[in-house]
């Protein structure tokens, strides 16, 4: 099989995300893409993020009515920081010896090498670069053949964005999904009394 592993802190999981992981899907013949929502995304400890808990749920909301996507639990219920060469082993050891493809943001991509392990992270999926809200594609050269860069259809939608939206009372109808939207409200996510 191939499956997609798209890794991310989803705070929260927006129709970019699901519009990256589609398009990648298609371009790459996927059978299956599986979202990861981190558990305590070691690159984000300098702000707070949503509980896991709470990220998990709205990523399990925003990928239920696409068959191809899944929600995974291996870095929700992982203690401690959440590591890319530890979602893929995990998941390899839970979904089997697959041809596995790494999802991720451009921006992400362009810090490969502080990631974890990098050396075992390429040699365990092709990694694929995605464009992001104000970050350009650029190839790290690593590794010839193993890093994809791929543009998605224009969606300036950023988890930041939404955010900041939600905290100031703007409207983020069209930029998450109606379920998450309605989960936001119900948790009084992003509030600033939270």
């Amino acid at each position: 099989m191939r499956i997609g592993v798209m890794g991310g802190t989803f705070d929260p999981i927006h129709l970019g995300h699901l519009v990256a992981a589609s398009e990648v899907a298609h371009r790459f013949e996927l059978d299956e893409v599986v979202f990861v929502p981190t558990g305590q995304p070691w690159q984000k400890s300098h702000r707070s993020v949503a509980p896991a808990e709470d990220r998990y749920l709205m990523t399990v909301i925003a990928t239920a009515a696409d068959p191809r996507f899944r929600v995974s639990r291996v870095d929700v219920d992982r203690p401690g920081p959440t590591y890319t060469v530890d979602t893929l082993r995990d998941l390899r050891a839970e979904l089997g010896d697959h041809d596995y493809y790494f999802i991720t943001g451009a921006d992400a991509l362009a810090d490969i090498l502080s990631w974890r392990d990098t050396d075992e992270v390429l040699r365990g999926a092709h990694l694929i670069g995605v464009t992001r809200p104000g970050h350009a594609l650029v190839d790290p050269g690593l590794v010839p053949g193993r890093i994809s860069l791929l543009e998605i259809p224009a969606l300036s939608i950023s988890s930041s964005d939404v955010r900041a939206r939600v905290e100031r009372g703007a409207p983020v109808s069209y930029l998450v999904s109606p379920g998450v939207e309605s989960y936001l409200l119900k948790r009084e996510l992003y509030r600033e009394s939270t």
